[in-house]
């Protein structure tokens, strides 16, 4: 009955975002599909050491029907060029037919106020000084924004049906790229697309799978997310993604209500039962050396320390924070709180942390941190530790990608 239901409800957002409530300036998807998506080569984009010895396989006798169902559709994408099989891959929704940003719009904290509440999650990013809050609920009807950030042209992802929040630096060789939704599902997690070469990525990893950049690897950013109070404590002068879109959609309210407590949607994958399938967990790493810290510990403990290739990761949970994904109106969603990790070491010295009402005190100095891992109190005010890069998605999801993951607190 759970999938039934979510199955009907994700019909009903496909509907929602391919038109029924349209741009607001008149114009539809459709428009954004009909242009041309292929506007270079290789070569222009990306050199070829990033990719050594791939080269290109025939299309197999499973994936030729498929391969004609996505030229039919419009796609110009070489799908001689792959790392995965095309049969890995689902169909949910037309190409923009959930639309990016591609010219974002940003307002002060204040102007914020009047519609974005303290709990809510926003995803935080901070480059060069230069400061921003992604709020969920605007990102649940877009995926994508293409930005720059710093300097720094990146590209802020979400996929709702993984909790997976990403940020990557969109920058390929030389060229710099801009991403869309491809409307395709992979282990349900979101396949974006560039409209550089139309080759398709995968958001939770960051990998180009199929198409003229098969192989490439977008860089990470870290962007921890976080509840709107929390982010406004630690960058008063912070902008804030504007609701002003260009597309008219009902921000603040959840089109996946009561998804993070059911079942996962196309994860066909999914075998690893370690976890609850919706369980968020602080994801680290990969291969070998990936890392799961499960919320549940988080609830309980705070502060978790793991060894990643060798060196301490802290992770550091704070509660306060809804959930996107739970009522109706997002601000009224349980508190699933927010977690952040980071390197416990400043001007080569390693510190311990114990959980305080008012943050994390390390044991060294009696200084106080913040979630964004910098010094608010004590003598290493102002003080900022090293982040690394991680996220906070549903386990099924991660696990699906990094099945050798280890389990925080499953270790002997």
């Amino acid at each position: 009955m759970i999938r039934t239901n979510v199955v009907a409800l994700l019909a009903v957002v496909a509907l929602l975002l391919a038109g029924a409530c349209g741009a607001a300036d008149g114009s539809d998807a459709g428009e954004a599909a009909a242009q041309p998506a292929v506007q270079g080569t290789l070569d222009d984009a990306v050199g070829k050491d990033l990719r050594p010895g791939f080269s290109p396989t025939d299309v197999t006798p499973e994936e030729e029907a498929q391969v004609k169902v996505f030229k039919a559709l419009g796609w110009q994408t070489d799908f001689t060029m792959r790392t995965v099989s095309l049969t890995e891959f689902r169909s949910a929704q037309t190409r923009d037919g959930i639309p990016s940003i591609d010219d974002p719009e940003y307002i002060s904290q204040d102007e914020a106020g009047e519609w974005l509440q303290d709990p809510e999650p926003v995803l935080a990013l901070e480059i060069e000084g230069d400061v921003r809050a992604y709020p969920l609920q605007i990102l649940l009807f877009h995926e994508i924004v293409n930005d720059v950030v710093g300097d720094t042209p990146v590209a802020v992802t979400y996929c709702p049906l993984c909790n997976s929040a990403v940020v990557f630096d969109r920058r390929v060789g030389e060229r710099v790229l801009d991403f869309g939704v491809s409307g395709n599902l992979r282990f349900s997690d979101l396949v974006m697309y560039d409209r550089q070469t139309d080759s398709w990525w995968q958001q939770l990893t960051g990998d180009a799978l199929v198409g003229e950049l098969a192989g490439a690897q977008l860089d990470f950013i870290p962007a921890p997310i976080v509840s709107y109070q929390e982010f406004r404590r630690a960058h008063p002068e912070g902008l804030v993604l504007s609701r002003e879109t260009g597309y008219s959609r009902p921000y603040g309210f959840n089109p996946y209500q009561g998804y993070d407590t059911g079942r996962p949607w196309l994860a066909e994958a999914y075998r690893d039962r370690r976890l609850p399938a919706m369980e968020r967990v602080v994801a680290l790493g990969a291969g070998e050396e990936a890392v799961a810290v499960p919320f549940s510990y988080l609830f309980i403990n705070r502060i978790a320390t793991v060894t990643l290739a060798g060196e301490d990761v802290v992770v550091f949970h704070r509660p306060g924070t809804t959930s996107a994904m739970d009522k109706a109106l997002i601000a009224e969603g349980r508190d699933v709180g927010s977690a952040n990790a980071f390197r416990p070491v400043v001007d080569g010295r390693r510190l311990t942390f114990s959980a305080s009402a008012e943050g994390f005190v390390d044991e060294e100095t009696g200084s106080t941190w913040d979630l964004f891992v910098q010094a608010i109190d004590g003598p290493l005010e102002g003080s900022r530790l090293e982040p690394v890069v991680n996220g906070t998605h549903f386990w099924f999801a991660w696990s699906s990608f990094q099945p050798e993951t280890r389990v925080h607190g499953d270790e002997p």
